[in-house]
């Protein structure tokens, strides 16, 4: 049984991973990622429980990102759940453009979405953590970066009760199996597969 409630409007939120290409002219339109994966999944378990799946992924988009149109692309569709799914951006940036996020930046703001979110709305979380694998080489650095973020989101999770999808773990784990490219060919974007694995971790987190 999952914990998601009748008519529950259940909203992801992210970057290209969540986005996934959806046509952001239709405001339904879910992607072809883990998002319409775990919507899908949803509908056919639960058909009179009459959820509604909203994703407003934007690619590219960081932290700082999500809190300038959080108001537009969240507080007004008075989600009942918000899944968000952030953070690798924050590290890409750094090693492509030379932009560094500090972990304190990324904490604060990730922390002001959390706090604009239960003042404006009655909104449960469920926080996804990002991965990386170590494909192509120069992957391995961001370990650096990425592994404190990863730490304060889950400092987040435990201080505000969310649920938490621990993908990080899920993906390295999984490579130890095949080779990482499998999952992600460029370590970040998922494959179908590794878009399966997220839609599975993530309604194991809503028990569905």
């Amino acid at each position: 049984m999952t914990i998601i409630d009748n008519n529950a409007i259940v909203l992801f939120q992210g970057d290209s991973v969540t986005d996934c290409g959806r046509d952001y002219l239709n405001k339904g339109s879910l992607g072809s990622g883990y998002a319409f994966l775990a919507a899908a999944e949803m509908g056919r378990k639960y058909p009179n429980k009459k959820i509604e799946f909203l994703n407003r992924g934007v690619s590219g988009n960081r932290v700082i990102d999500l809190n300038r149109r959080w108001e537009e692309d969240c507080l007004r569709l008075n989600p009942t759940w918000v899944s968000l799914y952030i953070g690798i951006n924050e590290v890409w940036r750094r090693y492509d453009d030379h932009e560094i996020t500090s972990v304190e930046e990324f904490y604060e703001g990730y922390r002001k979405l959390i706090e604009r979110t239960h003042e404006h709305t009655d909104a449960k979380l469920i926080l996804v953590e990002p991965f990386c694998l170590p494909i192509p080489e120069d992957r391995k650095a961001w370990r650096e970066d990425l592994d404190p973020k990863i730490q304060a989101i889950r400092e987040l999770a435990r201080e505000f009760h969310t649920l938490y999808v621990p993908l990080d773990g899920l993906f390295a784990a999984a490579s130890t199996q095949i080779d990482p490219a499998h999952w992600a060919e460029d370590g970040v974007h998922p494959t179908p597969a590794g878009h399966a694995l997220i839609a599975k971790a993530w309604l194991d987190a809503v028990q569905a």
